[in-house]
C-alpha cells in the first residue's frame, strides 16, 4: 500500500469536455472544482461529474502521467482510464 498516494483524475464538464489533473486529496480537489475555486478551466466550463482516478506513488509520478495523458484524443483519455493497469 502506498503511504502518500497521489491521483491522476478525469472529470468532466457541463459542455461534455474532458479535463485532467492531479491532487494528493481528489475529495478535496473536487470540492474546489464544484465550487470555481479548482482550475480556470473548470470555473469556466463547469464541474459536471469525476469520471475516473487513477492512484500512482508520488506527485512526480502523477505529473508525468498527466502531462501524457493531456496529449490524448478525448476517446483516448476515456479509454485509457478505463483500460490503465498498474
Amino acid at each position: 500500500m502506498i503511504q502518500n498516494p497521489w491521483f491522476v483524475y478525469i472529470l468532466e464538464c457541463q459542455d461534455d469536455s474532458l479535463y485532467t489533473g492531479i491532487s494528493n486529496n481528489v475529495e478535496k480537489r473536487m470540492e474546489a472544482h464544484k465550487k470555481g475555486t479548482g482550475s480556470k478551466y473548470v470555473k469556466w466550463k463547469r464541474f459536471k461529474q469525476l469520471l475516473h482516478t487513477i492512484q500512482v506513488k508520488d506527485k512526480s509520478e502523477a505529473a508525468k502521467l498527466e502531462y501524457k495523458i493531456k496529449k490524448m484524443e478525448r476517446n483516448e483519455k476515456i479509454s485509457f482510464f478505463v483500460n490503465y493497469r498498474k
